[in-house]
């Protein structure tokens, strides 16, 4: 069974589209056709239904699809087991980071990488954290940079790089910007800009308020935390923010609880072997932790 046939298939099933996975995929929609055509010849079975301009998978499609995917990720596999062997840091290294990590982590240390590593292919996406990690998950991605699940899946091996101890903010005319001390359930009664509720974030801060028995009255949502720092700026409610981002025009609140750790860091499958190339970046992200952190060293 030719693998670019399976990958054609995979890429049409993900994007609902022959011509979403040929622009994917670098291709013609011709191609595409005629790879898929193939493969259901192949088969002796039809792995798409195409009514108008919708396109669906058939109930053969839908056994297939996790099969070839499993093909696909055995293969690569396969090739970085023997890629590892010869010793080089080459070839491609699909990564996937969050937005705000991608802005205020990485940079320095991915041009330390592709300054050191030239031949590594980096095949970089921004994503949310929650993204990356289904992207890894599925194997799609080698490795992701996001912020940790608070309930990992047994098939993700995560490793803290970073913490953010989030800091309750609003602006300097906020009613509750002039307090001397607060508890949590002062806040309750103001609107909160958090990020969505299916965020690795979110999911934090309410399990804060639901250990002291409270709900959290959220106005608006984004998942980008620069948003989130200027709709607070503007007197528009509460939030929690990391360090990075908390500017001369918020106000750092004091509120007599547990502080909030966000940790960030890497994810990795547990059955993928990981590229010579996503190995040296794990080892410039540890001695990034540790020279921020030199407590971790004892």
């Amino acid at each position: 069974m030719d693998t670019n046939a399976l990958q054609a298939f995979i890429s049409v099933a993900q994007n609902a589209s022959f011509s979403k996975a040929a622009d994917q995929l670098y291709l013609t929609q011709s191609a595409i056709s005629k790879r898929i055509a193939l493969l259901e010849q192949q088969l002796g079975c039809r792995l798409f239904d195409r009514i108008g301009r919708t396109i669906s998978l058939t109930e053969a499609g839908v056994t297939l699809l996790p099969r070839a995917q499993q093909v696909l990720i055995e293969l690569d596999d396969a090739r970085r087991a023997l890629d590892n062997l010869a010793g080089g840091i080459t070839g491609k290294l699909s990564l996937a980071t969050s937005h705000h990590i991608s802005l205020h982590r990485l940079p320095p240390l991915l041009k330390c990488f592709t300054q050191t590593y030239p031949d590594v292919e980096l095949d970089l996406r921004f994503a949310e954290s929650e993204v990356a990690y289904e992207g890894v998950l599925k194997g799609e991605l080698e490795l992701a940079l996001i912020t940790l699940s608070p309930n990992p899946d047994i098939n993700i091996q995560s490793e803290v790089i970073w913490e953010d101890q989030l800091s309750y903010v609003v602006a300097p005319d906020h009613p509750l910007s002039s307090a001397t001390s607060l508890e949590l359930a002062q806040l309750t009664a103001y609107p909160a800009i958090l990020p969505s509720s299916n965020t690795f974030t979110r999911q934090l801060v309410e399990a804060l308020f639901a250990k002291h028995d409270l709900s959290l009255t959220v106005s608006m949502s984004t998942n980008y935390l620069d948003t989130i720092r200027m709709m607070v700026s503007i007197g528009l409610g509460w939030s929690l923010l990391p360090e990075s981002l908390i500017t001369a025009d918020l106000t750092v609140l004091p509120v007599n609880a547990t502080p909030v750790k966000r940790p960030l860091g890497a994810i990795v499958h547990r059955n993928r072997t990981l590229s010579n190339a996503a190995s040296k970046l794990l080892e410039i992200l540890r001695t990034d932790a540790r020279q921020v952190q030199p407590d971790a060293l004892l």
